[in-house]
């Protein structure tokens, strides 16, 4: 029974964002900005990316929801 409480209370592997998902999402979220890189940064994702006016900025998303923050 405790073995199936854990197993069913354990976070899935299956539903982490990945750093592709997470480029997207960024990419998405800061009006189509170029993705320069993609690092794991805890339970996020930290996303550079660049604006078409030349901005740099960092986008973080969550890995376990995929949503910026």
């Amino acid at each position: 029974m405790l073995a199936a409480l854990m197993v069913a209370c354990a976070p899935a592997a299956w539903a982490d964002v990945g750093p592709d998902q997470a480029a997207a999402v960024a990419s998405q979220a800061s009006g189509g900005a170029r993705v320069l890189s993609v690092d794991r940064a805890g339970r996020s994702w930290r996303v550079k990316v660049v604006t078409g006016r030349g901005e740099v900025r960092v986008v973080m998303v969550d890995a376990a929801t995929g949503r910026p923050q």
